[in-house]
């Protein structure tokens, strides 16, 4: 399944957010936030301040939630993300990415902007029924999301380290049994 470039940045910004809050946190300081910020450049209102931070940190449970919900849960928490915002949709091109939807004024906090960009996103996830394309990572000590974009589904893990750790492990338990 190929979605469109915004939405599966989207999906990688939420996901990011959501696997920051795992052991070690990995947004709790301004410089975390910048480099946040570089990853994935948002556009508009941008007020790298505590409170802005604070709320990127508020925003990660719901995320989870979103991400995480079986398809038709995950409707009602896209219908309900969408309804508790001011909806201004519209389309942009800027900073080299092609024509793509703003859901949200440029103006609003960058949390509800993450929020609406999210929900849009997995209306694709959810129109496409690829809700498995998001999952747990698979290592047994990892509770890190898992995002799957990949061709043949292939991506089990939320990252190299838990991807490693586990061939190694797999490694060694062929070794002792031979």
């Amino acid at each position: 399944m190929n979605f469109t470039d915004d939405t599966e940045e989207a999906l990688r910004s939420a996901v990011w957010l959501v696997n920051s809050a795992e052991d070690p946190e990995t947004l709790e300081t301004l410089a975390d936030y910048d480099a946040f910020l570089a990853d994935f450049p948002y556009s508009g209102r941008l007020d790298r301040d505590e409170a802005e931070l604070a709320a990127l940190r508020d925003l990660r449970p719901r995320l989870r939630t979103l991400l995480l919900a079986p398809r038709d849960e995950m409707a009602e928490h896209v219908n309900a993300a969408l309804a508790e915002s001011s909806l201004a949709p519209r389309l942009v091109r800027h900073e080299g990415m092609d024509w793509h939807l703003h859901a949200v004024a440029d103006e609003r906090p960058l949390a509800e902007r993450v929020l609406i960009e999210t929900a849009m996103a997995l209306i694709d996830v959810i129109r496409a029924d690829e809700g498995s394309r998001i999952s747990i990572c698979a290592d047994d000590t990892c509770e890190a999301l898992a995002l799957d974009l990949s061709r043949n589904r292939s991506k089990r893990y939320c990252s190299t380290t838990c991807t490693n750790r586990n061939a190694v492990a797999a490694y060694r338990a062929r070794r002792a049994t031979a």
